[in-house]
């Protein structure tokens, strides 16, 4: 994220580089229930990201020392595949990586209902299998399906999006040369349910009537993906009731 005007014009007549509208996002889909071995679990397509989401727990918190007598604690693991990029990635954590795992665990500890299971452990593994702008937001959204597919008790499914600011126009959904050489970024994780933001943060600049702008249209974002997030959920049970009663589930 460039901090001014780059000179690189990503808007022309309106339209972006990729043909879209200011306040439309590039195309997502979700499917809810893909591995087997984890007690939930999602993979997300959202424009070039691909995203797997694991989650496993409640289960016992270990090593025992990290578990809270009171409520379950929360681990989040956001990784980018060595091969998700262009330029091969290190593999492993870097600090990137680390902030990203920490704003999302903090996230969902606003939501799952982690006074229910004292002692234990809800583990949230997020692996970036493509990646090309606003992985965090994807990385979020497949992580709340992943989470609802388990059952974890939860205030709401949250989700998550980027507005920004390119060519001193407000857009959604930044791609990645707007990324790359926009003007600013905010991204922003909303539950539907209770209205509440759990996640915010912001790189770059915005005037307070530019951040207002792009913070309601970030907003009407994390709106669209809950649709899609229900209908990715109600896809899977719908399909695993009907296979129950034909007998043919495994």
């Amino acid at each position: 994220m460039s901090g001014g005007n780059s000179g690189v014009e990503l808007i022309k007549n309106g339209k972006r580089l990729d043909g879209r509208r200011p306040d439309e996002m590039r195309n997502v889909t979700i499917q809810a229930g893909v591995l087997h071995r984890a007690d939930g679990s999602a993979y997300l397509e959202w424009g070039g990201n691909k995203v797997l989401a694991a989650v496993y727990g409640p289960r016992e918190a270990v090593p025992r020392h990290t578990q809270d007598p009171n409520r379950a604690v929360v681990k989040c693991r956001y990784n980018m595949a060595a091969f998700s990029v262009d330029d091969r990635k290190r593999p492993g954590p870097d600090r990137r990586s680390q902030e990203i795992s920490k704003v999302i665990g903090e996230a969902f500890e606003n939501v799952i209902l982690t006074e229910e299971f004292p002692r234990a452990s809800v583990d949230v593994n997020i692996e970036i299998l493509e990646a090309e702008a606003g992985t965090r937001c994807a990385g979020l959204t497949a992580a709340a399906v992943a989470l609802a597919d388990a059952g974890i008790p939860m205030k709401g499914l949250i989700a998550a999006c980027a507005a920004g600011k390119v060519n001193d126009t407000v857009v959604l959904d930044l791609g990645k040369a707007e990324d790359n050489f926009g003007q600013a970024d905010l991204p922003v994780g909303y539950n539907p349910h209770t209205g509440e933001i759990v996640l915010l943060q912001m790189d770059g600049h915005l005037s307070p009537e530019q951040f207002d702008e792009a913070m309601t249209m970030a907003v009407e974002g994390c709106k669209k993906l809950y649709e899609i997030q229900k209908q990715a959920l109600y896809g899977r049970y719908s399909d695993a009731g009907s296979r129950d009663h034909s007998g043919g589930a495994e």
